[in-house]
Formats: C-alpha cells, structure tokens, sequence
C-alpha cells in the first residue's frame, strides 16, 4: 500500500540517463528560478509603506517613488553583475562557489549558510505571504492560517519531489499567469486614473502619535524594506546545471528575463499605490487594496488577480525548492555538509535535500505563526551576505586573471560589492531589533557545524586511505578455510580491505560485489581495484536507479541459486567504520541496517561486520600536519 501511495505521488525511478531530458528550457526555467523575485514585488511596497505611513501619513507617497528608483539602480547592478558570474561558474552552486573560489573557505562556507537560511527563509515567507492572500479573500481562514500554509508546504514538497520537469509543468504556469494579470492591473490603473479621471478616496491614516519629520534613518529603514523585492535573484546563477544546453546562454536569458519583470511589476505597483493612495491595512494587503480600485471588489477580474496572487506567492517558494537542494549538493561534495545530500534520488531530484528545506521551513512557520510581517525582517539580511561575497569574490577574480575586458567586469562587480555591502549594513542595523539579530547569530552557528563536519570527513578520509607503500605489502592470498562468502564493497579503503582479508581467512570462495550508480564511479573503481592485485573475482553491478540496497539483495539471491547446495552457508561480510561522536553517525550512509533486515530472513546466510574504529578528527589532522 505505501508503496503504491509513494508512486502514484512521485511517479515511477528515472534512469541516470534522463537527467538530460530533465532540464529547464528558458520558457520552463523562467518561471520557476523566477517565482520568487517576481513574487516579492506583491508585498515589497507593502513593506515600504508600513515604515513610511504610519510616521509620515500622506507624506509617504513621495519619498515611495525615490526609494522605489533605488532599488531598480540596485536590481540593474545585479542583473549585470550575476551574468558575468554564470558564464565564469556555469557548474552552479552560485555565491559559495565564487567565494569559495577567490575568497576561500570560510568565505564560501559563509555564503553558503547566508544563502541556505535565505533558501529557508524564502519557503517560509512565501507561503505565509500566500496564506495571506487568500485570508484577505476569506476572512473566516484567517484562524487557520497556520494550517494552511502546512498544506501548501506539503504540496510543494510532493511536486518537487516528482522531478525537475514535472515540477516546472506543475508550478511555471502560476507565475506566467501573475505576471498577465499584473500587467492588467497596472496597465487598467493607469488608464483609469490618468485617461478617464478617476480621483481615488482619501485614505484613512493611523499615525503613530504626531508626524515625524522625513529622516535619512526613515528613508533607510523603508529601503532596507523594501529590498526584499530583490531576492532570488541570486537563485539562476545557483542553477545553471539544470538547464539544457547551451546551459550558460539560457541561464543568462533567463537573469534577464526575470530583471526585466521584476523592474516593470515593482515599478508599476509602486505607481499605483502612489496614484490610488493605498495604505497599509491589517487584514488586507495593498495589492488587494489596489486590485479593488482597479477592477472592482465584485469583479471576476478581481477574483483572479487575487487567486493569481495567491499562488504566485505560495508557490514563490519553489524557487528555494530547486536552488536549495542543488546548493547543498555542491557543499556536501565538499565535505561541508552531509554526504546523502549530494544524491539524486529516483526522480533525479535532490530528495535529501527537499526533505531538509521542507522540516526545517515548517517548523519556521509553526513557530511564526504564519505571520509575514514577522518573518520579513529575517529575510533579506542573508541574501544581501551571499550578494555581497558574491561580488566582491568575482572583483577578486578579474584583478588576478586580467582577461581580456577585465577592467570592465571588475568595475561592474566591483560596483556590486559596495552597494550590496552598504545594503547588508543598512538592513542590518535597522532591522536588527526586529529579528535580524536572529540571522546574525544563527550564521555563525551553522558555520560552526559545517566546519565541523568537515573536519570529521577529513579525518575519516585520512584513516581509510591506502597508503602506496600499504598496497604493495598487501597479500590477499594467504587463506585456507572455505566457506561461500560475499565482500560488498563500496570503495577500496582500509575498511573494505579489511573485509576482504578477513574473507580470506574463512574462505577459498570469495567474491567481492561492488555497486556502481553511474559510469564515471564504476571505471573509478575498476582502477583502484587492480592496484589490490588479487585473486578475488569482482563484480560491478551497474545500478540505473541509483539503488544500492535491492541490487545487492538480487545477486545475493542469483548466487544462492546457482551456488548453493544443502549443509552451505552464505557469508555476508559488510564493513563498517566506528566514528568517536554520536552526531557523525548521521553523517555517513546507514545502508548496512537496511542490508542486514533483509538478509536475517534468509536462515542459511551468515552476516558479519569488519569494524574498523576511527580515532579522534582533531587528533588525526594534528598527525597528518605534523608529516
């Protein structure tokens, strides 16, 4: 039954060979990389105006308008700065991998974690930004607003994890049609108010207590806002991989796509709340505000552009889908995460990783709950890091390479890097007090476990490695008891050889099994392999599926069948390395637990595990420093 359920939810394994046919066209990749900065537009003047109006009241019109241009300016600086960075880093990974590349590690590892709170972060607002809309709808939900973005955070997880291009079918359309639809709003508004004289109602404003005068403080505390219209933006750069080839030209296509959208909505929304003189009020947002002006509040047309709205900014959300798990893939290659985040799972998505953006940003929401205006002031803080490592690593690399038209690049990145920076400490300093303290605090923290997980991979990797002169004192022949035994092997490493020894002694009839879940591993492995000059057969079992556990269980079964006879016994050896810490267990496959259920059913096989116990990491890495 749970079986069934999981295909009829996910859909049926693809082979390794259909990532290809998994990519984003520019129609496909342009809506879902772009979901979330098209989304931002629907609340980032709301955001502006909640600093302004209840200071300033009518006043906040004005300055709405010069703080609108200011983040255009900043959005061109990055549009332009991020193409150059997706044709130098066409692998992905974005803001980490630049920085990693020319600032070094702890440069790239704070990237990362900036980027991986505001991946988080994006989940969170969007879908409590979404609950939001559809609460100023159908005010009665307003209750069970905690409740409704679980579910939106339950069908997003379900979709992503059906694969890149369903998810892309599933999920693109909504941003196209909110796009139209805005469109349709500014181009109405416009026609209503300056063409058939339309004078809008005055607003009701709450002030504060008396009107504050219009500071540089104000207008910094309203930009730093108001910047949330401008992450994701970010998020192409970071999933270059997953378009079809030429892979760099239609990711740039689709930066630029995505910067000319977000120019045209945020602009003409911030028009229209200028024209209609819409106020921020509790329980309906602005863009529904104006959407009432424009249309109508019994409109069918209303109805849509609010429904359009509402997805939109639930759905926004899926653009951390895509970029977070393919993030981490990159990270934990490094060594800086978890090792299962680095692989596809059967619909050749990076499941490990949806399933961690999907807990963490539910517990987010629950915690918050669902509230908007709460989470925002955590949100662009993180962003505007990775922008700003980003930048100043890319000025970095074009000072040092002096390519061709280096001079050009560098002042164009370079540029970045100072308004991004002034951004980072202008949002920081006024949004601290209202939650930015969090961001700032949890930074080093997960910088902090991400050393020390690679730190533990380094020192595991030191243990299991095969010295030259280990191989060429290694004999493998010296064996007399015989008995059926069966060595899986993962890689040649002091564990596994282990395994092989002891096999040796038990039996005369050894076989070693080694899985691979792609071409490149198997030739790999092959290689490593022939420097045991051994008698022992080998066979590699190719797993299209990237299974481990069904393959070995299947020539487990082949074997027993072709080898076995009555009074045999079948011997399993599984090696295992001991790690010193309970939380690095979590840091390493557990596939051996699966093997073992699986194989105790059988009453003639034997399993056995070869520990191999690690020492301490910062022991090991003082040793290896020291020769």
């Amino acid at each position: 039954m749970m079986n069934w359920l999981k295909r009829f939810l996910i859909g049926k394994p693809l082979e390794n060979e259909a990532l290809k046919h998994e990519k984003y066209s520019v129609f496909w990749g342009l809506p879902i990389l772009a979901s979330d900065p098209i989304s931002s537009v629907a609340y980032a003047t709301e955001e502006i105006l909640l600093v302004l109006v209840p200071a300033i009241g009518v006043l906040a019109f004005h300055p709405l308008t010069w703080i609108s241009g200011a983040i255009v300016m900043l959005l061109a600086i990055l549009t332009f700065s991020y193409r150059q960075t997706i044709k130098a880093y066409p692998s992905g990974g974005g803001a980490y991998i630049v920085a990693s590349d020319n600032l070094g590690q702890y440069a790239g590892v704070i990237a990362g974690s900036a980027l991986a709170l505001d991946y988080i972060l994006t989940v969170a607002v969007s879908i409590a930004a979404g609950t939001a809309a559809i609460t100023a709808l159908f005010p009665a939900l307003f209750q069970h607003r905690v409740a409704i973005c679980l579910v939106i955070l339950v069908f997003l997880f379900i979709g992503n994890l059906r694969g890149i291009r369903e998810s892309a079918k599933i999920f693109g359309l909504p941003t196209y049609a909110f796009i139209l639809s805005v469109l349709a709003l500014i181009i109405t508004g416009i026609i209503k108010v300056k063409v058939l004289g339309y004078v809008p109602p005055t607003p009701v404003i709450h002030l504060k207590s008396v009107i504050e005068p219009i500071t540089i403080l104000l207008i910094l505390r309203a930009f730093a806002s108001g910047c949330t219209a401008l992450t994701g933006v970010e998020a192409v750069s970071n999933a270059v991989p997953n378009f079809r080839e030429p892979t760099t030209k239609h990711a740039r296509s689709v930066l630029l796509l995505l910067s000319i959208f977000v120019f045209i909505l945020f602009v003409g929304i911030s028009l229209l709340a200028n024209l209609f003189h819409v106020v921020p009020i509790e329980g309906k947002t602005v863009l529904s505000q104006i959407a009432a002006e424009v249309f109508g509040s019994r409109n069918v047309m209303y109805y849509f552009f609010q429904f359009a709205t509402t997805l939109i900014l639930a759905l926004a959300a899926n653009t951390a889908f895509a970029d977070f798990p393919m993030l981490f893939s990159v990270m934990s290659r490094d060594g800086y995460a978890p090792r299962q985040l680095s692989f596809r799972g059967e619909r050749l998505s990076f499941s490990n990783g949806i399933v961690v953006l999907t807990l963490v940003a539910g517990l987010l929401l629950v915690l918050f709950k669902g509230d908007t205006h709460r989470l925002i002031p955590l949100y662009a803080v993180g962003v505007f890091i990775s922008f700003t490592l980003s930048q100043f690593g890319m000025f970095i690399k074009w000072t040092r390479s002096k390519e061709k038209g280096w001079v050009y690049k560098a002042v164009i990145n370079g540029t970045g890097a100072i308004v991004t920076f002034v951004t980072v400490i202008i949002i920081g300093s006024t949004k601290f007090i209202h939650g930015a303290w969090i961001i700032i605090v949890v930074i080093p923290i997960l910088m902090a476990i991400m050393m020390k997980i690679k730190k533990h991979y380094m020192a595991v990797a030191t243990q299991l490695k095969l010295q030259p002169e280990e191989l060429e004192t290694l004999d493998l022949s010296k064996a007399t008891y015989r008995n059926h035994v069966i060595v899986p092997i993962e890689s040649v490493n002091k564990a596994s050889v282990r395994a092989l020894r002891y096999a040796k002694t038990i039996s005369d009839n050894v076989v070693a099994f080694n899985i691979a879940i792609n071409e490149e591993a198997e030739v790999k492995f092959k290689e490593k392999w022939n420097f045991l000059h051994t008698d022992i057969p080998l066979i590699v079992k190719y797993s299209p599926y990237r299974k481990v556990v069904s393959p070995l269980l299947d020539f487990i079964d082949s074997y027993e069948e072709h080898n076995y006879t009555r009074g045999d016994m079948i011997t399993v050896i599984l090696s295992q390395f001991s790690v010193r810490a309970w939380w690095q267990v979590f840091l390493h496959n557990q596939s051996r637990f699966f093997i073992m259920r699986e194989l105790l059913k059988h009453k003639h096989i034997v399993i056995a595990t070869m520990p191999l116990q690690l020492k301490n990491d910062e022991v090991v890495l003082k040793q290896k420093c020291r020769r």
